[in-house]
Order: structure tokens, then C-alpha cells, then sequence
């Protein structure tokens, strides 16, 4: 297939346009313009580049990649060799990031929905990433930590309890969107889950009576480029391998 129909392709699926995002998404990287070989992962790190190179992968899919806003401009140290690598082997870079975090199946909070067993029943008005959704029974805490776990493999959160009583509607958002809880507390959801913590986190939850569940970064966007790297297997049968670096953030 070539790069350049199998890119097309991905940005009309993600509807890249919709996002005003801190990096570019699509194709960063060029490299040869026969695909038949893809490896997919959450971040396009070093580990992972000579993981596509062993296996001889024509095209690099992934949700974290390269020239973020505000990042150093110039090729030099870590972003010259991971280039570098790319170049010889002429490798394709390809990255979606919001567009990945918000697609309606195949995106993080969608594949995350699906393992928490919570179906989204929309997205917070004042933050459309924000999923919501209700169990059809409530659970206790301790409960919705376990199933938390359960869904990423056994990872577990870190819970931030502010309030006792039990949780029915929650609200999601992989990556680093912990400063959305204010937002999901205003919504009156009862937890509120993201994958990382900052310091402040833990005052707003208390104060705001809502609990938090930080379910880690690399955890909790695994699943949608996982999802999309199966699409691209069934639409267009491409070999497609998932590079799953072990990251404890």
C-alpha cells in the first residue's frame, strides 16, 4: 500500500482537522512510500524505533510523537539520533495525538471506556475529552479500583479519596488530564479518572468532594492505538505489530 493513500486514509478516519493540537498529526517523518509492515506503540521513543527496525517496519504509528510546541527546535542530542535512526532505515513516523485521545471507537477513552465496563453516555460541556458514563450498579471505592486494574492489565491506580460514599457516574480522560476535575466535579460526577497526578490534585479532590483515580499516563493510551493498528490490519490487511514498552508513569 502506499504511504501516502494509508495516511489519507488515517487523517479522514481521525478527522485531524477538528483539533487544534500541540504537535502535528499525520505524517512527521517521511521515509519509503511502500507500506506493508507497521509498528504500533503509545510513544515513538528510542526502544521502540529499533523494535520496528528488528522487524523491518516500513511505517511507525504511534500516539506520542515529535516536534511538540514549545520543544527545542534544533536536531541535536536525543531527538537527532531517534531521527537519525528513522532516516537510515527510512522508517515513516506517523502520529495522532488528540485525534486519537477523542475518536468515538478507536480512541483512548473509548477503549478505556470499553475496560472499564462504562458506557459513555457523553462528554463534559466544558471539556469535550472528558468522558461520562454511569455503572449500572454503584460500587465502593476499593471496587472501582479493582476494576480500574483489571482494565490496564493489572496496573493500579492511585486513589485519592474525597468522599465516602458509593460511586455511580464517573468521568475519564486518559493521559494527562487531572486538571479536569474541577470540571468533572461541577458536572457532580461522583470519580473522576485520568492518568497522571499533580500535587494540587489531591487538595482539589478533597476540597471539591470528588474522587480521583490516577491510573497512570502509558497505561491508560495503549488502547487506542492498539484498536487503530487493528483497523489498519482489517481494512487493508498490513502486517501489524504492537511494541508495548514497559513504562510505570
Amino acid at each position: 500500500m502506499r504511504r501516502n493513500q494509508l495516511v489519507e486514509s488515517l487523517n479522514a478516519l481521525l478527522e485531524i482537522d477538528r483539533y487544534r493540537d500541540y504537535a502535528p498529526n499525520g505524517l512527521q517523518v517521511e521515509g519509503r512510500d511502500e507500506i506493508n509492515t507497521i509498528v504500533t506503540a503509545v510513544t515513538a521513543s528510542q526502544n521502540v524505533i529499533d523494535a520496528a527496525i528488528e522487524r523491518k517496519a516500513d511505517l511507525l504509528l504511534v500516539h506520542h510523537g515529535y516536534f511538540w510546541k514549545g520543544e527545542e527546535l534544533r536536531i541535536v542530542g536525543l531527538k537527532q539520533q531517534r531521527l537519525k535512526k528513522l532516516l537510515e532505515h527510512e522508517i515513516n513516523l506517523v502520529a495522532y495525538h488528540l485525534p486519537l485521545d477523542g475518536h468515538i471507537q478507536l480512541g483512548n477513552n473509548a477503549q478505556w471506556g470499553q475496560r472499564l465496563g462504562c458506557e459513555i453516555k457523553g462528554t463534559l460541556e466544558q471539556a469535550e475529552l472528558v468522558c461520562q458514563g454511569e455503572f449500572e450498579q454503584p460500587l465502593t471505592l476499593d471496587q472501582l479500583s479493582e476494576k480500574v486494574a483489571a482494565g490496564l492489565e493489572g496496573r493500579p491506580p492511585l486513589v485519592i479519596a474525597g468522599h465516602q460514599h458509593p460511586i455511580q457516574r464517573i468521568g475519564w480522560c486518559s493521559g494527562g488530564a487531572q486538571d479536569y476535575l474541577v470540571h468533572a466535579a461541577e458536572a457532580g460526577l461522583d470519580a473522576y479518572l485520568s492518568g497522571e497526578v499533580s500535587e494540587r490534585t489531591y487538595h482539589e479532590a478533597m476540597e471539591l468532594g470528588i474522587c480521583y483515580l490516577a491510573c497512570g499516563h502509558h497505561a491508560t493510551e495503549r488502547g487506542g492505538v492498539m484498536a487503530l493498528g487493528e483497523w489498519v490490519r482489517e481494512q487493508y490487511g498490513l502486517e501489524c505489530h504492537f511494541i508495548d514498552e514497559s513504562n510505570p508513569v
